[in-house]
């Protein structure tokens, strides 16, 4: 179901699991996951985007070792709240994994996540090789963050 919205999506956690967000790029998947207390996400890590199967089984590992119950999967909209072809893929790439990984998952709109990590890295004086290290791991924490900041304002 992959309209379920956050605060539903924590509803079916079992005590003390986390969540794991992804931010699923053309090239990269940035990954975050958050405390057992559903409040504050970390960067993770970044995968490399290649065929499902491979990008499934080094999330059963995260999975597995952090204890994760719920995905939150960032869609980018269009500016003006519309939904184009990368949105489509984000759905159609966030309905695999809650498939393949059987975990349920919820959809958390991410415009301008990627800019705003971009400016904060870019603040704290981060070269841009180092930008390009951490950005879509960022950019994934800062999307778990605000389907986070939903879930406890209920």
């Amino acid at each position: 179901m992959s309209d379920r919205n956050p605060t539903d999506l924590a509803a079916l956690l079992k005590p003390g699991q986390r969540l794991l967000g992804l931010d699923p790029g053309e090239k990269n998947i940035g990954v975050a996951i958050c405390d057992p207390g559903l409040a504050v996400a970390t960067s993770y890590a970044t995968l490399q985007r290649g065929k499902l199967a491979a990008v499934v089984a080094e999330l059963r590992t995260i999975v597995a070792a952090e204890n994760i119950g719920g995905l939150v999967v960032g869609l980018p909209r269009n500016m003006d709240g519309s939904e184009g072809p990368k949105a489509q893929s984000a759905r159609a790439f966030g309905r695999s994994l809650e498939q393949a990984l059987g975990l349920p998952m919820a959809l958390w709109d991410e415009r301008l996540s990627t800019a705003a990590v971009t400016r904060t890295l870019i603040d704290a004086d981060a070269s841009r090789r180092k930008r390009a290290e951490v950005v879509d791991k960022m950019a994934a924490a800062y999307i778990l963050q605000g389907a986070l900041d939903r879930i406890r304002a209920g």
